[in-house]
């Protein structure tokens, strides 16, 4: 979602700043900004809607300081527009806001302490910064008192970060519920939503906590909390390769994703795998889990997705009961617990704010908790009780595609772990059984060129499209219609097949696509059996099947793999499919409309 960045040294703070916003275009934005403080205590401000190419444009390429903020914004309140890109200033210009989250009470504030005040935005973020000038003209504050009353007064998620055009060597920032990083260097620091952002200046970072403070100039950081209690902390060694964000040759990174699961899949094979050659997890994880009665996994989107995977693992290999739902709908409509609950959070980026709220109830609770996240050192991470990280390195394209196979395979590794210490599964080898589906990974990626022609064929002028699969097939078509309509704009639908003809068959048309999985052996012949009444009524069918389970005229064969993996197979080609069906409709790939990578906001 939104990114904040900001920078206080000796270095031309534009550039720094402008390479920042471009580090954090992955997560989702429709317009950006930056505001700099030149030698004579001048600000410049420069704020467009669209790309960092088109703020680009605007900016005046002389212009030299070494101290600024900018944002990406993705819009909450209010329309994607310059007036609502960030920063934003006061009415006099003295101070100037970048926020990431959202603000609840805003109109209560603007109706208290502004009602005569002006606004030019529709945005939430402006009545901070109205109101940190406020403080500051009416009570005699000094900046940073201004900034702390003004956050005391505010009700929701956000980070902050503040320039005051008569402090130009000051940063001030605050945060509650959203990501926010100072990154530490010699003769500067800097501010970021992600350590992406600033990686190319340090790779040394200070993780901020709820409720803190900061006070930023080129050689000292200061953090306290709202009462003034000052705060030390050491930094961290942030382990992003600049390589891992390097499109090399590809044209865009979710082809580049694409192609690096095997190599994940074998990376986290390794992370995990004991010198006998089988998974070997934090006892303390094992324990915890083993000594609870049923498992909830929570998770959004994709991650929630992968849940239904990692459901089918855990109780196939570890018998253990095992529920999945939507963080968004968990934290506010609980449903009734089991007596010894274990919670397992599933999250990329390891910030997402819908499963940051539930995690936070279930700890007030006292149930245990385990984050399945790339990221270490985030927010779900460091506040869950375990965590078990993804190694699957930066994923910056909006739609996720190898953290859900690597989510998938560390919940496969947990599995047969916990079923092994139960005494269960004694001859698996799933560490085995995953090299060999990483080989036929790559198998299924030497066939693009035969993938991209059935995107062709079959989607490239669709406005509608179906997935349907039976089984665990059901839950890769899930997540094959969600990538599908996420960057193609396909109405996309995943079914369990057998709900077809329970009413979704009415909307299936003369050449209406249907794509079919088909891995599971007993359920294949009922899965046919509904390609054959969708193609009664003019559907044009697709049939992704495994080897052994082929039939002519179908139209991809997997190679086949260990009957609790085969999602990590089958849901290669239909990421292909989504990837060339919005290619060949001149999509933006990586970053699709409306969308943001890491939503930090409920």
């Amino acid at each position: 979602m939104c990114g904040i960045v900001g920078y206080i040294g000796n270095k031309d703070a534009k550039v720094i700043l402008l390479q920042g916003l471009e580090k954090l275009e992955y997560r989702g934005y429709d317009s950006s900004g930056i505001f700099i403080v030149d030698g004579n205590q001048n600000g410049h401000l420069f704020k467009e809607k669209g790309r960092i190419a088109d703020l680009k444009k605007i900016i005046e390429p002389y212009l030299f300081s070494t101290s600024g903020i900018g944002h990406t914004r993705w819009a909450t309140h209010g329309r994607p527009s310059v007036e609502n890109a960030h920063p934003h200033q006061s009415t006099n210009q003295r101070f100037t806001l970048v926020h990431n989250g959202v603000i609840e009470n805003f109109q209560e504030l603007k109706d208290t302490y502004l009602p005569e005040i002006s606004l030019i935005s529709d945005t939430d973020t402006e009545i901070i910064v109205q109101l940190i000038s406020h403080f500051s003209e009416e009570e005699q504050l000094t900046t940073f008192e201004a900034f702390k009353k003004t956050v005391s007064k505010l009700k929701g998620s956000y980070a902050l970060a503040l320039m005051d055009t008569q402090q130009p060597d000051i940063i001030y920032a605050a945060k509650n519920k959203s990501p926010l990083l100072v990154g530490k260097g010699i003769g500067f620091n800097a501010i970021c939503s992600d350590a992406m952002a600033m990686i190319q200046e340090t790779n040394q970072f200070i993780e901020l906590m709820d409720g803190e403070f900061i006070s930023l100039t080129r050689d000292e950081i200061k953090i306290e909390t709202q009462d003034g209690t000052s705060i030390s902390r050491e930094t961290y060694t942030a382990e992003v390769n600049l390589d891992d964000l390097d499109l090399g040759a590809y044209p865009y990174y979710m082809a580049k994703e694409i192609d690096e699961q095997p190599a994940v899949l074998r990376k986290i094979i390794q992370a995990y795998q004991n010198n006998q050659g089988q998974f070997q997890l934090d006892t303390d994880i094992i324990n915890s889990v083993i000594s609870s009665d049923r498992i909830y996994i929570i998770a959004c989107g994709t991650s929630y997705n992968a849940g239904w995977v990692g459901k089918q693992l855990l109780e196939t290999l570890a018998h253990i009961p095992t529920e999945v739902h939507l963080s968004s709908e968990f934290g506010y409509n609980m449903p009734i617990l089991s007596k010894k609950p274990f919670f397992i959070f599933l999250s990329q980026s390891g910030e997402t704010a819908d499963s940051r709220q539930v995690l936070v109830k279930i700890k007030a609770m006292e149930f245990p908790s385990l984050t399945l996240t790339n990221v270490s050192g985030s927010t779900l991470s460091r506040e869950a009780d375990y965590t078990l990280l993804l190694h699957a390195g930066p994923e910056i394209a909006v739609a996720s595609t190898k953290a859900y196979t690597a989510q998938i395979t560390v919940l496969a590794a947990l599995s047969e772990v916990i079923a092994k210490k139960n005494g269960l599964a004694k001859e698996s080898n799933m560490a085995h059984e995953l090299g060999i589906v990483a080989t036929g990974m790559e198998s299924i990626l030497s066939e693009k060129v035969f993938i991209e022609q059935l995107a062709t064929h079959y989607l490239s002028t669709s406005r509608n499209a179906f997935y349907i699969g039976r089984g665990v097939d059901y839950y890769v078509a899930m997540e094959a219609s969600l990538k599908l309509k996420e960057i193609s704009y396909v109405q996309t639908e995943g079914f369990a097949a057998g709900e077809l003809k329970h009413g979704t068959i009415a909307l299936i048309e003369e050449g209406t696509p249907v794509i079919a999985i088909i891995t599971d052996k007993d359920s294949a012949g009922h899965t046919r059996g509904n390609v054959q009444e969708v193609q009664a009524r003019g559907a044009h069918a697709l049939v992704i099947t495994m080897e052994g389970l082929q039939k002519k005229g179908d139209q991809l064969v997997l190679p086949k793999v260990h009957s609790l993996l085969t999602p990590l197979v089958s849901v290669v080609p239909t990421q292909l499919l989504a990837y060339y069906t919005s290619l060949h409709r001149g999509n933006d790939v990586d970053k699709p409309r409306n969308l943001a990578k890491s939503v930090t906001v409920e």
